[in-house]
């Protein structure tokens, strides 16, 4: 990203991205991990840890499960886009199921050939 340049990003997401950034603090407090321990532990600065903590949507993705990771919080994020939790897309994919289900024709090659005169 550019410098001076903010990208649009939408209302909803910069929340969901604030209150991601204070669960991982509040979850790094009731560890009683001091910032600079868990920035160490996530290869990260306490900087990065820091931006992670505020909810920027300028910190990497790998930054956030990288400190989840560290937290022993990572199983959760691979569940965050699971089909089971997709109500709207199972939903579309039930509107999609067929009516019917036939099974195929025989095709002709199988039928036996009639001899010639």
């Amino acid at each position: 990203m550019q410098r001076g340049k903010e990208t649009a990003i939408p209302l909803p997401v910069k929340r969901a991205l604030r209150n991601l950034g204070s669960d991982i603090r509040d979850a790094r407090r009731r560890r009683r991990i001091p910032v600079a321990i868990l920035a160490e532990r996530a290869s990260i600065s306490r900087t990065t840890l820091n931006r992670i903590e505020h909810g920027d949507p300028n910190a990497s993705l790998g930054n956030y499960a990288t400190v989840l990771f560290a937290m022993g919080m990572v199983d959760r994020l691979a569940e965050i886009a699971d089909a089971r939790h997709d109500a709207v897309g199972l939903e579309l994919e039930e509107e999609r199921l067929p009516q019917r289900i036939r099974l195929p024709r025989r095709q002709e090659a199988r039928k036996p050939k009639k001899a010639g005169p």
